[in-house]
């Protein structure tokens, strides 16, 4: 399981532009330019159980915890950023998953490479 998490997660991160993946605290992170993705497949701290870490922009933390606090968390170090923590165990979304890491792409990437989405 952990392997496909991290496949999966891999697909959809490489697949938006100029992304490229590199170890971050021995955990796979995805950058444009700035990191704007973080998989835990083993868990973190606190939080032992597969999650995501995505940057997010202004009060969509918020919205996303109060929607489904089973679900969505805010995540050490950079939650204080407005960067939501999903959970992977479980019966996941993937659908939910590919659409949050867009929506974390966007906020951390430049325009240009964000018009590349909606060209």
């Amino acid at each position: 399981m952990d392997a496909d998490l991290t496949e999966r997660v891999r697909a959809i991160c490489l697949a938006l532009p100029e992304v490229t993946e590199r170890a971050s605290h021995g955990s796979p992170a995805f950058f444009v330019r700035k990191q704007f993705v973080m998989l835990w497949v083993e868990g973190h701290h606190d939080n032992q159980f597969p999650h995501l870490w995505c940057a997010a922009p202004p009060g969509v933390q918020d919205e996303l915890i109060a929607s489904d606090p089973e679900k969505f968390f805010r995540p050490p170090y950079v939650g204080h950023r407005g960067w939501t923590g999903v959970h992977l165990d479980g019966d996941v979304d993937w659908a939910e998953i590919s659409e949050l890491i867009e929506d974390a792409y966007r906020a951390i990437a430049p325009a240009k490479l964000v018009a590349l989405l909606d060209g």
